[in-house]
């Protein structure tokens, strides 16, 4: 399967998106989710074990618990976070059910 940048995708229940971030060291976060949970994500590019232990501790989890969990978190001076840039990216997925 091949994404597209910002553009969701159903494949067999799974909403997957390639969200282009704003304002991190990441440049895209790839995230899929099915039935409200996480079921994968994966960053390009930012602080690599950070980036790999905040993806394996969301898969998994229900959406709506990793962004009131993460939203808003900061990094240093930024007013913007891989965290923060992820519950972006859920945010979408969750609103692409509406356009279904």
């Amino acid at each position: 399967m091949e994404l597209q940048e910002n553009k969701v995708v159903n494949v067999n229940g799974e909403r997957t998106l390639l969200y282009k971030t704003q304002g991190t060291c990441s440049r895209y976060i790839e995230v899929g989710v099915k039935d409200g949970r996480v079921t994968r994500c994966r960053f390009h590019g930012g602080c690599d074990g950070n980036t790999k232990g905040l993806s394996q501790l969301v898969v998994g989890m229900k959406t709506e618990d990793v962004i009131s969990r993460l939203h808003g978190v900061r990094c240093g001076m930024k007013s913007t976070s891989c965290p923060d840039q992820l519950c972006k990216a859920l945010q979408r997925v969750e609103g692409s059910k509406d356009e279904e």
